[in-house]
């Protein structure tokens, strides 16, 4: 796959997407024309007398009442990114974790089985083992995202198939399609975190998939300044997740986060072709180092995965990850605190360019049973001149030159 041809500019981003992101149909003549909305900062709002509470009341869910609920500002956003994944109905949560927690326990109960597939974010994963030492669900996972090995795991308790593609730290692709036909035929929900790509460059529902979660924490905010999560499926659906997980757990968006990422979908179409560029523009350096091996993008996918990605997504974003030939937690370790320009920082999507490895010095045995090389390094790629980016990591590659031959 010739990575020149893959750049995505503004031009190519949808044009209902360009939309949704923009200010063109948002109700400006209710907010004395304010092109940039307001923040409705308040946790109640009265009604004109008793009888339009009692009647507020029986349409909780449509009626703004209580912030817990319905803000005008949280549900502005919220409408964006229903248009985005071309859902029916969103709900934003105070953070990704938020969202995540939020359609696990809707759609869980006792002794339910779910099927995990390909490596998904380790908070999600650690949420998973809590119910089921707590509430008693019951839990698989398959790595390799394969068709037949999902199959193989299903049992007459399986109740949803939850996925990441691409997965993380590894950035495997799986088939949504395929796994979403899989799972309606045998009744099964199925959920995915749709971060990595964000709604611009995939869209699952239109995949077949059932549930979308964002952490809007990253490219949907895309500043490095909120945390935030969204929950994009159909209207019943919905209906569980915002009765059960949404008010009553209550981790709801606040309307100054919700203004927030209002401001950082205003720039979506612009950042996401920029992220990507520059990923491409330091994938094909890390490509010319001898001390690289199994960059992990979908760029650098296999064959079978690259007709996936074509049926499935239209760009790619700026977080990848690659191998250092026989590393391990020294020379990871020397390798990132040699760098500059990339900080180091756990989180992605904002315009600083960052930096870690799921090497700890201490997991390495965990990492083999997810199948992570020890010398692995993720990188988020911001908004830096790429040149800038290739630079420091020439810093970092001239410290650790040596190491493979036993310096320390």
């Amino acid at each position: 796959m010739e990575i020149s041809k893959m750049l995505l500019s503004n031009d190519d981003v949808a044009a209902d997407d360009n939309l949704a992101c923009s200010g063109l149909d948002e109700p400006h003549e209710l907010y004395f024309g304010a092109v940039s909305p307001p923040v409705i900062q308040t946790s109640l709002f009265v009604q004109k007398n008793y009888q339009a509470y009692c009647d507020d009341m029986l349409h909780e869910a449509e009626r703004f009442i209580y912030s817990r609920g319905l803000n005008p500002t949280v549900q502005m956003v919220e409408q964006k990114l229903a248009k985005l994944e071309r859902g029916e109905a969103c709900r934003c949560f105070a953070s990704g974790m938020g969202a995540i927690s939020a359609v696990l326990m809707a759609n869980l109960n006792a002794r339910d089985h779910i099927i995990l597939v390909n490596n998904v974010y380790g908070p999600a994963m650690a949420l998973v083992r809590q119910m089921a030492e707590k509430y008693g669900i019951t839990y698989d996972v398959v790595l390799d995202g394969n068709l037949d090995s999902i199959a193989r795991k299903i049992t007459p308790d399986t109740r949803m198939i939850y996925a990441e593609s691409p997965g993380t730290m590894t950035m495997n692709v799986v088939d949504l399609a395929a796994i979403a036909r899989l799972a309606r035929a045998r009744n099964i929900t199925t959920a995915i975190d749709n971060t990595w790509a964000t709604p611009l460059f995939q869209k699952p529902l239109t995949l077949g998939f059932d549930i979308v979660i964002h952490s809007c924490t990253k490219y949907l905010g895309g500043h490095s300044d909120l945390i935030a999560g969204a929950v994009i499926t159909s209207q019943q659906r919905m209906a569980a997740i915002r009765d059960f997980s949404h008010q009553l757990l209550g981790a709801v968006l606040s309307p100054f986060a919700a203004w927030l990422l209002l401001r950082g979908l205003r720039t979506l179409p612009v950042r996401m072709p920029r992220h990507q560029e520059n990923a491409l523009r330091v994938i094909e350096y890390l490509a010319t180092r001898p001390e690289v091996e199994n960059i992990r993008h979908p760029c650098m996918a296999t064959p079978e995965q690259q007709a996936i990605i074509h049926q499935q997504m239209s760009g790619f974003s700026g977080l990848f990850s690659f191998e250092i030939r026989g590393g391990h937690f020294a020379t990871v370790k020397r390798f990132i605190d040699a760098c500059r320009i990339f900080k180091v920082g756990c989180s992605w999507g904002g315009y600083e360019s960052l930096i870690i490895s799921p090497n700890r010095g201490y997991n390495e045995a965990g990492l083999a049973a997810d199948h992570i090389a020890p010398g692995l390094i993720r990188l988020s790629v911001g908004q830096e001149s790429p040149a800038l980016l290739t630079d420091d990591l020439d810093t970092a590659f001239a410290a650790i030159a040596g190491m493979h031959k036993g310096e320390a």
